[in-house]
C-alpha cells in the first residue's frame, strides 16, 4: 500500500490565527470553533476555505464472527439495513437530508446480492469475512483489494467536487472486530475494549469477552497495523481505512464517526500518522472503549450525545458545527471592518 500523506503546509498558520483573533469577539471566545476554522484553513490551504459537496460514505460488510453470537442481532440485519439506507429510511438518511449532505452506500462485503441503485457502490470483496476464530478474517489479496476499493470510491467522490467527507459503517459483529483492533493497536486490555455493541446484556457481554479473549490468544505475535486489520477487520473497515487515507492524501477534511470508524482510523494513523492533521472526530460514542481510543489518539470529539448507532450519524449531526467554524472565519467582521475598539493593553 502506497499513500503519500504530508502534514499540511503551516505557512498560513500565523495568518489564520491573526484572522481568527481579529474577529469581533474576545480572543478564544468561540472555543473549539476557532481550532476547527484554523484546521480547515490549513487543510484547504486557504484563508477563506469552503466546504464543497459534503458527502458521507457508509461502508457495509458482513463478519464471520457474527455467527458466534457476538451481536444482539442476526447477520441478515446487515443487508436489510442496506436496503433501508437505499430507501432513505435510516437515521443517516434523515440527518444527511437535514444538512444537505450527499450519501453513498458501499457494498464492501455483504452476504447478499443487491441490484443496481444510484446510491449504491458495488465493491464486494466477498460475501463476508471468515470468523477470526478459524484463522485470519481475510487473505492478504483480499486486504489489498479492499484498500484499493476504498481509494477508488474517494477518487470518484473527489472528482465530483467533494472536499469534506464523512465515514460510516454497517456490519453486524463489527464491534467485536473493532474491540480486537483497539486492544492490539492501543495496547489496552480487552476487558476495557469490549462493550454492549447493539445492546447485549451483562451475560452476553461476558460471553463476547470470553470469545474474543480466546481468539486473541490465537494471534500472539501480530503487531503490524495491516496484519491486525487482516486478522480481525471487516471488508467495510478495510475499505474505509483505504478511503480515509486517500481522502487525506487529497487534502480533504476527514470526518470520523464513532467506535467502529475510530478503530479503523487507529489503523490509518498507525500507517500514516500525518492523517491526524486532516481528521475531525465528530462525537464520542456511548460504546465502551471509545473514550480510551480518543485518549490514545489525543483527539477531542466535537459532541457527546451518548450516540452509538454508527452509520456515520455522528458525522452528519456534527457537520453543522464544522460549517459554523468556516462561516465565522469567512463572514464575521473584524474589529477594523466593524469599527469596534479592540481590547486595551492596560
Amino acid at each position: 500500500m502506497d499513500f503519500n500523506i504530508t502534514i499540511p503546509d503551516k505557512s498560513l498558520i500565523d495568518q489564520l490565527i491573526r484572522k481568527v483573533n481579529h474577529k469581533t469577539k474576545p480572543a478564544g471566545s468561540l472555543g473549539m470553533l476557532e481550532e476547527i476554522a484554523i484546521q480547515v484553513g490549513l487543510i484547504r490551504q486557504s484563508l477563506t476555505p469552503s466546504l464543497d459537496n459534503p458527502c458521507i460514505l457508509v461502508f457495509a460488510g458482513d463478519h464471520g464472527i457474527a455467527k458466534e453470537k457476538v451481536s444482539a442481532y442476526p447477520q441478515e440485519v446487515t443487508y436489510q439495513m442496506v436496503y433501508n439506507f437505499l430507501s432513505g429510511g435510516a437515521a443517516i438518511n434523515v440527518f444527511a437530508r437535514q444538512n444537505s449532505i450527499g450519501l453513498r452506500v458501499i457494498d464492501a462485503g455483504v452476504n447478499h446480492d443487491f441490484g443496481a441503485h444510484p446510491w449504491l457502490v458495488q465493491q464486494k470483496v466477498d460475501y463476508g469475512t471468515r470468523s477470526f476464530l478459524n484463522g485470519p478474517a481475510m487473505t492478504k489479496n483480499q486486504l489489498q483489494q479492499a484498500l484499493d476499493y476504498g481509494k477508488k470510491v474517494v477518487n470518484d467522490v473527489a472528482a465530483a467536487g467533494t472536499n469534506i467527507i464523512g465515514f460510516g459503517e454497517m456490519g453486524i459483529g463489527n464491534t467485536a472486530s473493532a474491540s480486537m483492533i483497539m486492544s492490539r493497536i492501543c495496547g489496552i486490555e480487552l476487558n476495557q475494549c469490549v462493550g454492549r455493541g447493539t445492546g447485549l446484556d451483562d451475560r452476553q457481554v461476558q460471553l463476547k469477552y470470553n470469545l474474543l479473549t480466546a481468539a486473541s490468544r490465537m494471534y500472539p505475535d501480530i503487531s503490524h497495523p495491516l496484519d491486525i486489520l487482516q486478522s480481525f477487520g471487516g471488508f467495510e473497515m478495510v475499505q474505509m481505512c483505504g478511503a480515509m487515507l486517500r481522502a487525506a492524501e487529497l487534502h480533504m477534511v476527514v470526518l470520523v464517526d464513532g467506535f467502529i470508524a475510530t478503530a479503523t482510523f487507529l489503523v490509518a494513523q498507525a500507517l500514516c500518522p500525518a492523517i491526524k492533521s486532516y481528521a475531525i472526530v465528530c462525537h464520542r460514542s456511548g460504546e465502551k472503549g471509545h473514550k480510551l481510543m480518543l485518549d490514545y489518539l489525543k483527539m477531542t470529539p466535537l459532541i457527546n450525545l451518548n450516540m452509538r448507532l454508527g452509520e456515520g450519524t455522528g458525522c452528519a449531526v456534527a457537520y453543522p458545527i464544522v460549517k459554523s467554524a468556516v462561516a465565522f472565519l469567512n463572514d464575521m467582521a473584524s474589529f477594523e471592518e466593524a469599527g469596534v475598539s479592540q481590547k486595551t493593553d492596560e
